[in-house]
């Protein structure tokens, strides 16, 4: 999430045609293919659309930033945008407000998911009444959603951590991954490109002993950070992907005896890690700009909801000041790649 264009924009797979009602009893098509109606890429954006942000947790600070982004965003188009969402990160949690939103009678729903599947059922019976559903930062199942905005390529991410750690330990040592929840769909696609780029025979000094889940909370996400490294008395590094899971590792590792000893690398804010990097305890993280993330996500639902777009690959939108946008394979949109900060870049970023 960097506050500048070099952390790349969100690519937006948009499915579902402009002009289908929320009355519709026609169920909406599903995933990245588009419906039988033709997109309308002169259409207006439709004044006082009515969308909704459902984060992973309603508490989550970079769901928060996210989400902030994407309704200030709807202010520019005219429409009217709100955040609701559970307090917990669990799988069926967001459900109950998938089911409130329907009766609302939003325009859209954007839904960074906790489970993949959990969620589908009620989604479905949204895009069922014309209600536009976009996914971002984490998932759905393709069928339960028209557009899915990703941060940036999902391969990247996964394969560029290792690379991160790999050059911070000098390739060598016993690693281990601090998750969110055990169901993301988002942190498990990471991790399975971690898998695979340790399989190369440039990583054969490293060797993954533990991934661990801190459930996206800040007290558990610490406990499993001291307990990786009371476990593992060898360990040289550990990689969380997830903004809660390495401020609260980092925290935990700057009071320790591991600080200095124990590298930790992964995905976080700027604002949450700058004292971590300039007091020694993080030399390397990185991410993209979440900001540019929620505003993406919502000029996208935007354009569904008006018929611009329908979610078929190579249909381009504009998504306001981050101009022009093309969806790709199985309706995703994506925004670039993460940005790499350091103690050299740290203050230039704000967010």
């Amino acid at each position: 999430m960097s506050v500048v264009a070099s952390a790349g924009v969100l690519a937006l797979g948009l499915a579902g045609c402009g002009g289908t009602t929320k009355d519709s009893t026609e169920a909406a098509a599903g995933g990245a293919a588009a419906s039988s109606a033709s997109a309308d890429p002169n259409a207006k954006i439709k004044k006082g659309l009515k969308i909704a942000f459902l984060p992973k947790q309603i508490n989550n600070p970079y769901e928060k930033i996210v989400d902030d982004a994407g309704i200030a965003a709807a202010e520019e188009y005219s429409g009217e945008a709100k955040e609701v969402g559970p307090s917990d990160a669990s799988a069926s949690s967001q459900v109950s407000y998938i089911n409130t939103l329907i009766q609302q009678r939003q325009d859209a729903i954007l839904i960074a998911a906790n489970d993949p599947n959990a969620v589908c059922g009620p989604l479905k019976q949204a895009m069922a009444r014309g209600i536009k559903v976009v996914s971002y930062d984490s998932d759905t199942a393709k069928e339960c959603r028209h557009l899915f905005i990703n941060q940036a390529s999902s391969e990247e991410i996964g394969r560029s951590q290792v690379r991160l750690l790999a050059d911070l330990i000098g390739g060598k040592g016993e690693i281990a991954i601090l998750s969110a929840t055990a169901n993301a769909t988002n942190q498990n696609t990471w991790i399975t490109y971690m898998r695979d780029e340790l399989k190369k025979p440039e990583y054969s000094g490293m060797k993954l002993v533990k991934i661990a889940y801190g459930d996206d909370d800040d007290q558990k996400s610490f406990q499993q950070t001291q307990g990786l490294l009371q476990a593992y008395p060898n360990l040289k590094g550990i990689i969380s992907p997830t903004t809660v899971g390495i401020a609260a590792a980092a925290r935990y590792i700057s009071g320790s005896q591991y600080k200095g000893k124990v590298v930790l690398t992964g995905l976080g804010t700027p604002n949450q890690m700058r004292k971590f990097v300039k007091d020694g305890t993080v030399q390397k993280f990185a991410l993209w700009d979440p900001k540019n993330l929620g505003y993406l996500a919502s000029y996208a639902a935007a354009a569904l909801a008006s018929g611009q777009i329908t979610g078929a690959e190579g249909e381009t939108f504009n998504a306001g000041r981050l101009g022009r946008r093309t969806i790709g394979k199985d309706g995703e949109v994506i925004l670039g790649p993460p940005t790499v900060f350091d103690k050299n870049n740290i203050d230039q970023y704000d967010f």
